[in-house]
């Protein structure tokens, strides 16, 4: 008898969500930020590290952070929920609605993690198509959501890997006929021109749709910075947020996340600005795509999708990889076949990133 017990029957582990971390002087392929955080960001934290009491534990509710983040977004802080990174938060959320018996709702293709979580959970996965656009057709969404009566909803936008913002038209139609939770991931949000931050705003909501069920999932990892703090949050009605807080572990968000979050919304001037200069990167950066043999798609997030027309896209990959450029291969994703994805970086690494496509295309 095998002293390993069988697997969890409705598991099904798959490769889960990695990038290739293959060596590369420039690494376009995971939608960090190019630049470090700023320099007196650095130095405060330093400082506020010289007095952390290592040995008790953290605050459980981590009072501060969410005191600091409700300020930013002008909500009360027991409508915020913090944990580690937004992918911790899509778990919370699933382990309080989701599990057996219940359905998760995604429109492919998507960020693959809210699949991924929704089978981890227990959760049954009902996937719906977007339109040839990469966007969400109203009508076509309803109809499902009627038919599959999901728990949870999720709406990535900007959507990973296409970068499509959804109008808010859209989200407050989904929250409309959701019988569950509509939960939209802004891991990109500061990079668009909307958020549906503004739909939980009184009068926020067009025809005064019921906005109760909408949470809004943000992270520090993209336009913070701070991809290796792991630091992510909710905002929510306080009945979820205190939901979550009763699926998560104790003491799962450590002191030094808590006090690198703190910090970090002191420069928050500092951060938008370089979310700004990033953004009109990728604007300049997606001008030099049009100009090659290869289809783009209109991007509100920090990277941008395309696919080369004359050469097949793993072969430019590993082209890119040759002359040590790194982006993401997603040609063998459902819905982007043949596509490619790549991070805004410096205006140096964009440059050197179009040189070495130009040159794989040939």
């Amino acid at each position: 008898m095998s002293p390993v017990p069988a697997l969890r029957p409705d598991l099904r582990l798959g490769a889960g969500y990695h990038s290739p971390q293959v060596p590369a002087e420039v690494r376009l392929n995971t939608n960090e930020s190019p630049f470090a955080p700023p320099d007196e960001f650095v130095r405060a934290l330093a400082d506020e590290m010289t007095r952390v009491a290592f040995h008790r534990y953290p605050d459980r509710g981590a009072v501060e952070l969410r005191r600091g983040i409700a300020e930013l977004h002008g909500v009360d802080p027991a409508q915020v929920f913090c944990a580690n990174g937004s992918n911790e938060v899509l778990q919370c959320l699933l382990l309080a609605y989701g599990g057996p018996g219940r359905r998760s709702l995604l429109f492919e293709p998507t960020y693959t993690l809210h699949a991924h979580i929704s089978r981890l959970t227990g959760t049954e996965v009902v996937a719906a198509p977007r339109d040839e656009h990469f966007a969400i057709e109203p009508a076509a969404a309803l109809a499902v959501l009627a038919a599959t009566r999901p728990s949870v909803t999720f709406v990535c936008s900007p959507n990973n890997p296409t970068g499509v913002a959804e109008r808010a038209e859209v989200v407050a139609a989904l929250l409309g006929g959701a019988p569950g939770l509509v939960v939209v991931d802004e891991a990109y949000g500061q990079f668009a021109q909307t958020s549906a931050l503004e739909l939980r705003e009184p009068g926020g909501s067009p025809g005064g749709t019921d906005a109760r069920g909408l949470v809004v999932v943000r992270t520090f990892s993209k336009t913070w910075a701070m991809a290796s703090v792991r630091l992510g949050y909710a905002i929510a009605d306080p009945e979820v947020v205190t939901a979550c807080e009763e699926v998560v572990l104790p003491y799962h968000l450590s002191v030094p996340t808590q006090v690198a979050g703190v910090v970090a919304l002191r420069f928050a001037a500092a951060m938008a600005s370089r979310t700004g200069f990033i953004a009109a990167e990728r604007d300049r950066l997606a001008g030099a795509l049009r100009a090659l043999a290869v289809d783009t798609w209109p991007s509100e997030a920090n990277f941008i999708l395309f696919r080369p027309r004359d050469v097949p896209a793993g072969v430019v990959w590993q082209r890119l990889l040759d002359r040590s450029v790194l982006v993401r291969d997603c040609s063998t994703w459902a819905g982007v076949e043949g596509c490619l994805r790549v991070t805004v970086g410096t205006p140096e690494e964009n440059d050197r990133f179009a040189s070495a496509l130009t040159e794989s295309l040939r």
